[in-house]
């Protein structure tokens, strides 16, 4: 994804209104603007308009080679030369995938023009960055979604389903792993100031989001943690990101959770990504298949034996997009379930001792 210009909070566009009309009625599809076309910004983009959930109206993006790139792709469609300008667009929501320390600034831009958000992962920095942008929607009632995109992997869904019914006992220890053997290709996502952690917050807060909505999020515990870069540990404020990560919380419930992960691990793989859950009357766990970062199998364990749940092909990865969509398209606002992200970046916040 590419970094878009730094936006100015500015006063609401004299088009919010005729934006907040439209959403009164379901019967609009909604138009939306993409700040951040790059691979992840694209594939969300793609994903709706396939869809036909949303019309892709405007793109942004601070690198004209990649917005070139997307506007061709996509015929009719506006660019505008910064988010602010995008901002000016009648427009109903806005869909963000920039660098991390520019999300909460422009999600909250957007909401204070009367805008839906849904914003790449992480919301934010930190929890208290997290809970600024999620007060911005509920004072705004608009609609702000994450993409929290391994939920809506049929694999999760499964196993979520399992645990609620109780169909593997009480859960008693789960295991997060993502281990990447490549990493991220630009400089900001190891610039602390920029990117708000390494490897914890790129991929492990998935893993941590992972673990507590298929429990149904509880209460966590203490939570301790050992962050290394380059085989070194780092201590807390560290002026670089950690590579490798390894943490444990508890939960009320009686539960643990154990995390590890890594960018450039050497894993003999192109990915390890693994969620387990332990239940005292089975398991059941979602894996990727051969290394592969899109492939997911679903397993429920009965002693030694295995059960298949779900196995691939599985097109999940814009799903988390067009769930939001579909509820802007409804007329939406404001959905509470989006407080639970202040939960998951409380335990990030408790792994980098912060």
């Amino acid at each position: 994804m590419s970094a878009a210009t730094m936006p100015s909070i500015e006063p609401a566009s004299p088009h919010a209104g005729t934006a907040a009309s439209r959403r009164e009625s379901s019967r609009q599809v909604p138009r939306l603007g993409f700040v951040g076309v790059g691979w992840i910004g694209r594939h969300r983009m793609n994903a709706i308009a396939a869809a036909g959930v949303g019309t892709v109206a405007v793109l942004a993006d601070s690198n004209p080679v990649v917005l070139g790139e997307a506007i061709a792709s996509m015929p009719g469609v506006e660019p505008a030369g910064s988010f602010d300008e995008l901002l000016a667009h009648d427009l109903d929501g806005v869909v963000i995938a920039t660098p991390s320390a520019l999300h909460a600034q422009q999600a909250e831009a957007a909401l204070a023009r009367g805008l839906a958000v849904f914003c790449q992962k992480p919301l934010a920095r930190t929890a208290a960055e997290s809970a600024r942008v999620i007060d911005a929607a509920r004072s705004a009632d608009r609609l702000l979604g994450v993409d929290l995109s391994y939920r809506h992997t049929k694999a999760m869904q499964r196993i979520r389903e399992l645990v609620a019914a109780g169909d593997i006992g009480d859960i008693y220890a789960v295991d997060v792993v993502f281990h990447n053997a490549y990493g991220p290709d630009k400089p900001w996502f190891r610039d602390p100031r920029l990117s708000g952690g390494g490897c914890v917050i790129d991929l492990g807060v998935h893993m941590v989001d992972l673990a507590l909505w298929t429990l149904g999020f509880p209460g966590v515990g203490g939570v301790s943690s050992r962050l290394y870069a380059q085989g070194r540990p780092l201590q807390a404020h560290a002026s670089v990101v950690e590579d490798y990560a390894v943490a444990q919380f508890d939960l009320d419930t009686g539960a643990v959770v154990r995390l590890a992960c890594s960018w450039n691990l050497a894993a003999g793989r192109d990915a390890i990504i693994e969620a387990t859950f332990h239940g005292s009357r089975g398991g059941a766990s979602m894996r990727n298949v051969h290394g592969s970062f899109y492939d997911f199998i679903g397993e429920r364990y009965d002693g030694t034996n295995t059960t298949v749940l779900t196995q691939p092909p599985d097109d999940w990865g814009g799903r988390a997009a067009l769930h939001w969509a579909r509820q802007l398209a409804s007329g939406m606002g404001f959905d509470p379930e989006i407080e639970r992200v202040i939960d998951v970046a409380g335990v990030l916040d408790e792994i980098y001792v912060r």
